[in-house]
């Protein structure tokens, strides 16, 4: 969540830069250049100032005029005085911002900030989109398992009910009174509850470098290949390197179905848990 915020907050930053600068850009180019009022321009459009600034087209100087007087002085004649050609009125300003709504310059500042908000924004709601998953489904959500009656008819076979979708096993716990004390002494809550119904799921990922560890139908124990760490029917920890059992998911039963939460994952017990008991049922597999 600081992730997000962070995120927010330079998104923020920037835009207010940005802001603060095409501001002051477009304030001092006002300064420098000036705005005539609207009551000067209308002035400078009527007829009366325009007679006033340009003269009649007699007072001008023909073409034909200019070469004659040209003649006259190269033979020595009486020169011809010739009417000069008025200076055009000077430009004033930059455009009318308001006969063409803005100029070339603001259009481009707008464009650009424009892109720089639509871009952010995107990025900003991709990173939240990433941070903050709504999954409803697939592992990080609650995967119903399979009905009670699929699991247990898997577990005949003394082997694991094995879900993909969701990587874990889950496998029966003992419920007689003893073995239930030693669980409550070891587990939380969360995962004494689905033992007591008679059932743990566990995470196929050993808590060593991650390894996926396969059943070993032989020995009646999860045994990893990578390096030899060995856990009993319940994740528990027997030999390897591993620094504590299988990690767990909450389960729970409901309407007939076996609902494993995988959206928090429950570290394993300590080396030298030992609720149930179980020992090397035969040779092992690794």
């Amino acid at each position: 969540m600081s992730a997000v915020v962070t995120v927010a907050i330079a998104a923020l930053v920037v835009l207010a830069f940005i802001f603060v600068a095409t501001t002051s850009r477009r304030r001092d180019r006002a300064y420098a250049v000036g705005v005539l009022s609207r009551e000067t321009r209308i002035r400078d459009r009527s007829p009366e100032t325009t007679r006033s600034v340009m003269p009649d087209a007699e007072a001008r100087a023909t073409g034909r005029e200019v070469e004659r007087a040209a003649a006259l002085e190269r033979s020595g004649g009486v020169a011809v005085a010739v009417r000069s050609r008025p200076a055009p009125p000077a430009t004033t300003g930059p455009l009318d911002a308001e006969t063409y709504g803005q100029t070339r310059r603001q259009f481009l500042n707008r464009g650009i900030v424009g892109l720089f908000v639509v871009g952010l924004s995107g990025f900003g709601a991709t990173v939240v989109a990433f941070l903050w998953p709504t999954l409803s489904a697939g592992f990080g959500a609650k995967i119903t398992a399979g009905t009670v009656a699929d699991v247990k008819k898997t577990l005949a076979t003394k082997q694991p009910f094995y879900n993909p979708q969701g990587r874990f096993y889950i496998n029966p716990y003992p419920t007689d009174p003893a073995t239930i004390g030693q669980a409550k002494k070891v587990y939380s809550p969360a995962i004494l509850a689905g033992m007591q119904l008679g059932y743990v799921a566990l995470y196929q990922k050993c808590p060593h470098l991650g390894c996926r560890v396969p059943w070993c139908q032989s020995s009646q124990w999860f045994e990893c290949p990578c390096h030899g760490s060995k856990y009993n029917r319940v994740g528990e920890k027997k030999a390897g390197p591993a620094p504590r059992g299988m990690d767990r998911f909450a389960l729970s039963v409901s309407a007939g179905n076996i609902v494993v939460d995988t959206k928090t994952v429950y570290l394993g017990p300590p080396i030298g848990t030992n609720t149930t008991g179980q020992g090397q049922e035969g040779p092992h597999c690794q």
